[in-house]
C-alpha cells in the first residue's frame, strides 16, 4: 500500500467497552441517559446565563462557553457509540474516524484552555477586585476565548494532518468506543515517529502550560485569601472559586487516572472503560457542580423555569 493512500482500507472496527451481547442494552441505556443529562444540564446553564442580565460577567461568559464545549465534546463520541450499539454495527469509516479525532482533540484542548482562563479570571477577581471589570473587560475576555479556540484548532489540525500521511494495515480494530488518537496511530503500517513526537509535544504543552497556569493562579488566590482577617471574608472569597476548583480536580484527576491506568496495565479495553470518566462523566457532572454550589446560577435557573 502506498503511503498516504487509504482507499483500500476505508473502515475501522470500534470494539467498544464490551463485546458481550447481553450487556449491549445496558450500555445503550446507560450512555443514552448520561448523554441526555449532559446535553440538558449544560444547555440549561447556557440558557440561564444568556437570559439573566445579572450573569453577563466574564466569569459566567467563560462558564457558558465551557458548557457549550462540554456538549460538543460529548457529542463527538457518544452518539456514534449509541448508533453502533443500536444497529449492531461496529464499523466507522476512515473519513468519520478522522473527523471524530479532529473534533475530539479540538474540544479536549478547548476544555483545557477554558479551565485555565477561568482560573485567571478568579485570580483577578480575588487578588484585584477593584480592577476586575477593568482588566476582564469584554474585549479582553473575547480575546482570551479567541486565543483558546485558535490554539485548540491548531494542535488538533496538526495532529490530524499527520495521521493523514499514514498508511494502514489490514488489522484495523480499535479497542475503544471512539477513534482514540493514540490507538489509531499505532494501527499504521508506516513509520509513526513524527506522529508520536508531535503527540507527546502537544500533550505536554496542553498539559504542562494550562496546569502550571492553574496552579500559579490558585497559589496567588490562596495567598490573598490568607491575608483576609475575618473568617467570613475568607469563606466568601474561597466560595467564588470552589466550583471551578471542583471541576478542575475532576477533569485533570480523571485524565491523570486514565494516563496512569494506561501506563500500569497493558489492556486497551480497561483504558477505554477508565476514559469514560473524563469523556462522559465529567461533562455530565459539571452542570451539577456549578448549579449546586452557585447561588447566582440557582436563581437564574429558577427564573428560567418560572
Amino acid at each position: 500500500m502506498e503511503p498516504g493512500n487509504h482507499t483500500q482500507f476505508p473502515e475501522f472496527i470500534l470494539l467498544g467497552l464490551s463485546e458481550e451481547a447481553e450487556l449491549q442494552p445496558l450500555l445503550f441505556g446507560l450512555f443514552l441517559s448520561m448523554y441526555l443529562v449532559t446535553f440538558t444540564g449544560n444547555l440549561l446553564i447556557i440558557l440561564a446565563i444568556t437570559t439573566d442580565s445579572h450573569l453577563h460577567t466574564p466569569m459566567y461568559f467563560f462558564l457558558s462557553n465551557l458548557s457549550f464545549t462540554d456538549i460538543c465534546f460529548t457529542s463527538t463520541t457518544v452518539p456514534k457509540m449509541l448508533m453502533n450499539i443500536q444497529m449492531q454495527n461496529r464499523v466507522i469509516t476512515y473519513e468519520d474516524c478522522i473527523t471524530q479525532m479532529y473534533f475530539f482533540l479540538l474540544f479536549v484542548g478547548l476544555d483545557n484552555f477554558l479551565l485555565t482562563v477561568m482560573a485567571y479570571d478568579r485570580l483577578v477577581a480575588i487578588c484585584h477586585p477593584l480592577h476586575y471589570m477593568v482588566i476582564m473587560n469584554p474585549r479582553f475576555s473575547g480575546l482570551l476565548l479567541l486565543v483558546s479556540w485558535v490554539l485548540s484548532f491548531l494542535q488538533s489540525l496538526l495532529n490530524v494532518l499527520l495521521v493523514l500521511q499514514l498508511s494502514f494495515c489490514t488489522e484495523l480494530e480499535i479497542s475503544h468506543f471512539f477513534c482514540e488518537f493514540n490507538q489509531v496511530v499505532h494501527l499504521a503500517c508506516s513509520d509513526t515517529f513524527l506522529n508520536d513526537l508531535v503527540m507527546y509535544l502537544t500533550t505536554g504543552i496542553l498539559g504542562v502550560i494550562p496546569v502550571s497556569g492553574i496552579l500559579f493562579s490558585y497559589m496567588k488566590i490562596v495567598s490573598s485569601i490568607l491575608k483576609i482577617s475575618s473568617v467570613g471574608g475568607k469563606y466568601k472569597a474561597f466560595s467564588t472559586c470552589g466550583s471551578h476548583l471542583s471541576v478542575v480536580s475532576l477533569f485533570y484527576g480523571t485524565a491523570l487516572g486514565v494516563y496512569l491506568s494506561l501506563a500500569a496495565i497493558d489492556n486497551s479495553r480497561a483504558t477505554a472503560i477508565a476514559s469514560v470518566m473524563y469523556t462522559v462523566a465529567t461533562p455530565m457532572l459539571n452542570p451539577f457542580i456549578y448549579s449546586l454550589r452557585n447561588k447566582d446560577i440557582k436563581q437564574a435557573l429558577r427564573k428560567l423555569f418560572s
